[in-house]
C-alpha cells in the first residue's frame, strides 16, 4: 500500500471505503468497502423512552471537538482494535485539519464517552464510540445526529451495523445504494461547526421529534 496521508484518506472516503488495521499492533492498513453498508438515518433517528429519561436527567454534559484524540483513545481502549498508532495519529491530524469531528460525553468533569468521524461534503463518516457508563454512546449520537441535521449533512455512515445501531434506527443498505447516496452527498455543503452553544437536552428531543 502506498504511504497513507490525510489526502489519500479523504479521497478514499469519498470512493466509498476506508482503512481498518487487523489490531492495535499489527502496523499494516487495509482497505474495505462492504458488500452491505450500515447507515443511520438523520430523518429517521430513533430516542427510546428510556434514553428522553436519560436526556432529561441532566447528568451528563455535552461537548463537541474539546478532545478528539481522548476520544480515539476510547474508542481504542477495548480487547481488540482496529485503530492502530498509523490510524490514530492520520485522525487527529484529520482532525487539525477540520476533516475530522467528535462528540464527548462528560459526567462530573470525566470523560465516559463519544463518537468521532470524518466529513466529506455533506456526508459524515461515522469512525467509532464509546461508553464507560450506560447510555453514554446513545446520548452522544443522538446529539451527533442533532448537530449533522443542524448542519446540512445528508449521510451518516456506519460502517457497519450493530444491533445497538440498529435499535437506533441504523438500517442496511446494498453497496450500490450506498455509493448512490454516498456520490450526492459529498456534492453537497455542509458544516459541522453549528454556531452557538451546545444544545440543551429537550432542544435536542424536540427536534428529533419534530425530524423522525
Amino acid at each position: 500500500m502506498q504511504d497513507l496521508t490525510p489526502e489519500l484518506l479523504l479521497s478514499a472516503y469519498a470512493q466509498g471505503v476506508f482503512p481498518m488495521s487487523e489490531s492495535r499492533d499489527d502496523p499494516e492498513i487495509f482497505w474495505v468497502d462492504p458488500a452491505m453498508r450500515g447507515v443511520l438515518p438523520l430523518h429517521g433517528f430513533r430516542i427510546s423512552r428510556s434514553l428522553a429519561k436519560t436526556l432529561k436527567r441532566g447528568h451528563f454534559e455535552v461537548s463537541f471537538d474539546t478532545a478528539f484524540p481522548e476520544v480515539v483513545r476510547g474508542c481504542a481502549d477495548r480487547d481488540e482494535t482496529w485503530i492502530n498508532d498509523t490510524i490514530f495519529d492520520l485522525y487527529c491530524t484529520l482532525h487539525e485539519r477540520g476533516d475530522a469531528h467528535s462528540v464527548e460525553v462528560w459526567q462530573d468533569g470525566e470523560l465516559v464517552g463519544g463518537a468521532y468521524g470524518v466529513t466529506v461534503g455533506a456526508a459524515f463518516f461515522g469512525e467509532s464510540m464509546f461508553s464507560r457508563v450506560t447510555d453514554a454512546s446513545k446520548v452522544a449520537l443522538a446529539y451527533l445526529v442533532d448537530r449533522l441535521r443542524l448542519g446540512g449533512f445528508l449521510l451518516c455512515d456506519t460502517q457497519f451495523i450493530t444491533d445497538h445501531l440498529a435499535s437506533l434506527g441504523a438500517v442496511e443498505v446494498t453497496r450500490s445504494d450506498y455509493h448512490e447516496y454516498l456520490a450526492a452527498a459529498i456534492r453537497q455543503p455542509a458544516s459541522f461547526d453549528v454556531p452557538g452553544s451546545v444544545p440543551s437536552a429537550q432542544d435536542v428531543l424536540q427536534r428529533n421529534a419534530q425530524t423522525s
